[in-house]
């Protein structure tokens, strides 16, 4: 928000350069508490050039010589600074706001709902059937539900700290990076950062490797060329096309994806033994929680929605809430199917999916399109993170497609997946473990404490109530079971 006041209404150069927001943190800090950043006076700037844009029926806003923020707060000027559109009292955070054109682009909840929902069934919903077999139908269902609402509390934490955040430092997307810096300090920065890093290429790696062979396959290619075909060609889509143009298209997969699981649930259904259901074993329940987890990760899109939602609370709330929800009804459903095919006295399999293919001949096509459109669709998410990421961290503007972060993003994992093209089920399991449970679990209910109790954020504004309630007890349980998930992993690699 504040990055587009400096643009439009501060002082241009040659004026006084006392209003520039600095760039220091601590300085950030002090320019966002004496000019109000999300409150009054910069609602109500905008709110004035909303009111002139639509008065003149113009596309492009034309701002006359120096505008004063403190102008904004003058009571004959703005009658009410707040959004009158956000039930939840908070001000937009006009972060759809072109500055070129003066144009306004909301965001569509259906496409956050779809961009959630794709970047949540990923590979993960492939890996599921082998860690949950173990454990029983019942035992795992309980498992899928308790992660479902777990990752739904930390996408919210998620939101909350990021909304503080962009009306805080003022930028026109901040990453976790900034979000973590601003809450935990530098060492909960270093720390977010290594482990946002480490989980997008590790699932990266996972995705091209797992797609690529998928297209080499199909169109009969070399491995490697196949690999590479993917990552480039899905990840120059992601580069090429415009929000809205990738959102169309994420959204028509995620239909695809829906409309070919339909398909393999209706074939495979005729197979299924009902009391091969009844396996329970609750001890089996923990060694698959990492993977339960990963298959819900979506937290790196939180921002990006939170950005094109303008801030909205409710609507985020809906975007995470319904984003989740139809996945983990699939996964609910997919459990049930891979699991009423094993018998009970059966031993393990390292591939359940195979009990499908050799049912019905038609089952091993569907199986191939569904795991490469789900793939697709949480790639193009997890894309997305780390581009943002990356440019985040090199300074460069969020706003404009620059080659370097894609670069950055898609040519260390290719390079990964060519040289270890059998490291599909590795790589989920290390990133459930080191990267999810860590970046996911404990950071969002650390930063969310901190932006809440820490003595230390002062009197800075937090526009965003909390979004989950149980105060601390709450972020206790959420920083605690990560803990416990994580060490009980370490306990049982060990031993």
């Amino acid at each position: 928000l504040a990055g587009t006041i400096n643009r439009l209404c501060l002082p241009r150069r040659g004026g006084s350069r006392s209003s520039v927001r600095p760039h220091k943190m601590s300085e950030r800090r002090s320019w966002a508490r004496e000019s109000g950043v999300c409150g009054g006076s910069t609602a109500a700037v905008f709110q004035n050039l909303e009111r002139i844009v639509r008065k003149d029926g113009r596309s492009r806003l034309r701002v006359e010589g120096n505008v004063d923020l403190k102008d904004a707060e003058e009571p004959e000027l703005v009658n009410d600074v707040r959004d009158p559109l956000l039930e939840d009292g908070a001000p937009r955070l006009w972060s759809n706001l072109n500055v070129e054109t003066g144009t306004r682009d909301a965001g569509s909840v259906l496409g956050a709902v779809a961009l959630v929902g794709g970047t949540t069934v990923g590979a993960g919903i492939l890996a599921l059937p082998a860690e949950t077999q173990a454990a029983g139908f019942v035992p795992s269902t309980t498992a899928i539900v308790g992660c479902w609402l777990y990752m739904v509390g930390t996408g919210l934490l998620v939101a909350e700290v990021n909304a503080n955040t962009l009306c805080e430092l003022g930028a026109g997307g901040v990453s976790l990076s900034s979000m973590s810096e601003r809450t935990l300090g530098r060492a909960g920065k270093t720390v977010s950062s290594a482990c946002y890093v480490l989980l997008h290429y590790a699932l990266l790696v996972a995705y091209i490797a797992r797609a690529g062979e998928l297209v080499a396959t199909g169109l009969s290619l070399p491995p490697a060329m196949g690999l590479t075909l993917f990552a480039l060609g899905l990840g120059g889509t992601v580069y090429a096309t415009s929000p809205r143009q990738l959102s169309a298209i994420n959204s028509g997969l995620a239909l695809c994806m829906l409309a070919a699981f339909g398909g393999l649930l209706a074939l495979s259904s005729s197979g299924m033994e009902l009391e091969n259901l009844g396996r329970t074993d609750w001890g089996a329940v923990p060694g698959s929680l990492p993977v339960i987890a990963l298959a819900f990760v979506y937290h790196n899109i939180v921002p990006t929605i939170t950005s094109s939602l303008e801030g909205d609370m409710r609507k985020v709330r809906t975007a995470i809430v319904g984003g989740t929800a139809i996945p983990m009804a699939m996964f609910l459903l997919w459990d049930a199917v891979i699991l009423a095919h094993l018998p009970p006295g059966a031993p393990l399999s390292d591939d359940p999916l195979a009990l499908l293919r050799q049912g019905d001949p038609l089952v091993g096509p569907i199986i191939e399109v569904f795991s490469l459109l789900a793939i697709s669709t949480s790639f193009i998410g997890f894309v997305l993170g780390l581009t943002d990421f990356v440019a985040d961290y090199m300074k460069m503007p969020t706003s404009k497609r620059a080659p370097i972060p894609y670069a950055i993003t898609l040519a260390p994992p290719l390079v990964c997946a060519i040289a270890y093209p059998d490291i599909f089920f590795d790589a989920l399991n290390f990133a459930g473990v080191f990267g999810v449970l860590v970046l996911f679990g404990v950071l969002p209910g650390a930063m969310a404490w901190s932006e809440r109790y820490s003595s230390l954020r002062g009197d800075l504004p937090r526009p965003v109530p909390p979004l989950i309630p149980g105060g601390k007890v709450s972020l206790v349980l959420i920083m605690g079971s990560a803990s416990a998930i994580i060490l009980s992993d370490i306990v049982r690699r060990v031993l």
